[in-house]
């Protein structure tokens, strides 16, 4: 049996301008997600259209099933959504202000902090919780949170949502940390915006480099 290797665009009557939606079946359909999944800014995020709570709910339970070494399930997840985006668009450029020293703050970059999450109808701040002198390096922590952020991505994609990984400087650091209410064994690793796309705001297909220049195999 040949599985179809083709995406599609929900109608209109499913709402305007959804990102492709991978098909439900699994094995080699499954693949378009990963190819066709594509960062959207919280600018290009559409606020007014939300997203349930029943919807966030299983997209998280999907980054929830995410690879940890000795399932200690590091991955933090803090959600935003509603009036509580104030709140942290309020919070970030404070706390840029006491992470930045004076003389290399940029106001653009300040100002931005203060709009993303008011652009975007979820922001989630990431975290991932390491165990001092534990079993479990940090490393592999974070890298077992970062694969939960992708499958939080990817499921989101799959339901017709965009997303955006956010890294600022100010939200990986510890004063970020303080202000989630999280203590020292966490480490914050920057903020996902999700949204439905605005009208004519679906990103276009990004680049990437020959496969070949990236993988060696050895047979011999």
């Amino acid at each position: 049996m040949t599985l179809p290797l083709t995406t599609r665009l929900r109608g209109k009557r499913d709402g305007p301008q959804l990102l492709p939606r991978a098909p439900a079946t699994v094995g080699l359909a499954g693949m378009s997600i990963f190819r066709t999944r594509r960062s959207l800014k919280p600018a290009a995020m559409d606020p007014a259209r939300e997203v349930t709570r029943a919807l966030l709910l299983e997209i998280l339970a999907d980054a929830h099933r995410a690879p940890t070494h000795g399932l200690t399930q590091p991955w933090r997840f803090q959600v935003f959504s509603g009036p509580a985006r104030d709140r942290l668009a309020e919070a970030l450029p404070r706390l840029y202000d006491q992470v930045i020293p004076e003389a290399a703050r940029q106001a653009d970059k300040r100002a931005k902090l203060s709009v993303a999450p008011r652009l975007a109808t979820v922001a989630i701040a990431i975290a991932a919780r390491t165990e001092p002198n534990g079993k479990i390096p940090e490393i592999e922590e974070i890298a077992a949170t970062a694969c939960a952020v992708q499958n939080l991505m990817l499921s989101a994609h799959a339901h017709g949502l965009g997303s955006f990984w956010s890294t600022p400087p100010v939200t990986l650091s510890a004063e970020f940390t303080t202000w989630l209410g999280l203590d020292a064994t966490h480490r914050t690793l920057g903020i996902v915006y999700l949204g439905y796309a605005k009208e004519g705001q679906l990103p276009p297909e990004t680049p990437r480099n020959p496969l070949g220049e990236h993988v060696q195999f050895y047979e011999t």
